[in-house]
C-alpha cells in the first residue's frame, strides 16, 4: 500500500494512474464514507469510555456517587449510534441504494426509510456545514471541508486502536478514498 500523503492524494512527486485527478474533489461516496468512519470512531470512543469503573464512581457501600451520570453517558452513546445509522443510510443512498433496499435492511418500508433518512441525505448533498454552523460541530465541518485530512486523522486513530484481528494497512480510511473523474461530466458517485 502507498502512504496516503503521496502523489495520489497530494499531487506532488510520483505519478500514478489517479494522478490526473489529484486536484479533483472526492466523490460524494468517499465523503459520505469518511463521515461514516467518523461516526463509528465517535461511537467507539464513547463506548470505550463507558467500560472502566471510575475511581470515585461508587460509594463505599456500592451505591452510585452521581446518580444519572452513567445514564447520561449511555444516552450520549445511543445518540452516537443513531448518528452512525444515519451516516450509513446516507452512504448507502449516495452509493446508489434505493429506499426499498435501505428499508429492507432495517426492517422498514421504503416510505418509512425515506421519512427517517431523507433529511440527513438532503443535508449531506445540499448543505455542507460551514465553520459558523453551531449545529455541525468543528469535526463535522472539518469532515466536510477537508475530507482527506479528516481521513488521515482517522487513519491514525485506527492504527492506534488496532485489535490484532488483521493488518489494516498504513491508510485504513484514507486509502479507500476516490476522487471525481473530471472527464466524466458528472459529480457525486
Amino acid at each position: 500500500m502507498t502512504d496516503p500523503r503521496d502523489a495520489r492524494h497530494r499531487g506532488d512527486g510520483d505519478t500514478e494512474a489517479a494522478a490526473p485527478f489529484t486536484d479533483a474533489p472526492f466523490t460524494a461516496a468517499s465523503r459520505a464514507r469518511v463521515v461514516l468512519s467518523y461516526e463509528a470512531y465517535e461511537l467507539a470512543d464513547l463506548a470505550r469510555a463507558a467500560v472502566p469503573i471510575g475511581a470515585g464512581e461508587l460509594c463505599a457501600d456500592g451505591t452510585v456517587r452521581s446518580p444519572g451520570a452513567v445514564l447520561a453517558d449511555a444516552a450520549r452513546l445511543l445518540g452516537a449510534a443513531r448518528r452512525l445509522l444515519e451516516a450509513a443510510a446516507v452512504f448507502e443512498r449516495v452509493g446508489g441504494a434505493g429506499w426499498q433496499r435501505v428499508g429492507e435492511v432495517l426492517g422498514l418500508s421504503a416510505q418509512a426509510a425515506r421519512a427517517r433518512f431523507a433529511p440527513a441525505e438532503a443535508r449531506f448533498r445540499d448543505r455542507p456545514p460551514s465553520p459558523g454552523d453551531p449545529t455541525a460541530g468543528c469535526w463535522r465541518t472539518y469532515l466536510s471541508r477537508e475530507p482527506l485530512e479528516a481521513a488521515l486523522d482517522l487513519d491514525d486513530w485506527v492504527l492506534r486502536h488496532g485489535d490484532g484481528d488483521g493488518d489494516p494497512g498504513p491508510a485504513p480510511v484514507s486509502g479507500g478514498l476516490v476522487r471525481e473523474d473530471p472527464t466524466a461530466g458528472h459529480s457525486g458517485r
